[in-house]
């Protein structure tokens, strides 16, 4: 009997000090039961980046976005930059541009080598191919345009 006496006193001492820790944490919460509470959010605030960010992916790009993108993952591909871009268009299957590249820079500067690339992009604005269309001197017409 005096077991069973001292188990119940144990658990009343037990109760007592779980119901002031209760008051203590209600009243001011101690900074590891805040880190506890707080890093389960962070974790669902940063799943719910994750998830906006995967719906951005999945938003149609912009065509300046996909302008500017194309431009620096020709640049990248090639290591060229690329001067300008003489074609825009949106197709079934994503983007085509053209693209024009220095390819050899020549003084005077109207003597340096030019090239047109095709440029074609999937319909989220990544590089699926490319391919070198003309070669020109920068100061030369373009005769395919002008007839002649």
């Amino acid at each position: 009997m005096s077991n069973t006496k001292n188990t119940e006193e144990s658990q009343d001492s037990q109760e007592s000090t779980d119901s002031r820790e209760g008051r203590d944490s209600q009243e001011a919460p101690s900074p590891r039961t805040t880190r506890k509470q707080t890093a389960p959010r962070r974790r669902t605030e940063k799943d719910g980046d994750t998830t906006e960010s995967t719906t951005a992916r999945k938003k149609k790009p912009k065509p300046m976005e996909v302008l500017r993108e194309a431009r620096a993952q020709l640049a990248e591909l090639t290591g060229m930059e690329a001067e300008s871009v003489s074609s825009f268009e949106q197709t079934s299957e994503g983007w085509v541009l053209e693209v024009e590249v220095l390819e050899l820079e020549r003084v005077p500067d109207t003597m340096s080598l030019m090239a047109s690339y095709q440029v074609e992009l999937d319909p989220d604005g990544d590089l699926t191919g490319y391919r070198r269309v003309r070669r020109y001197e920068r100061g030369r017409a373009d005769s395919r345009r002008h007839g002649g």
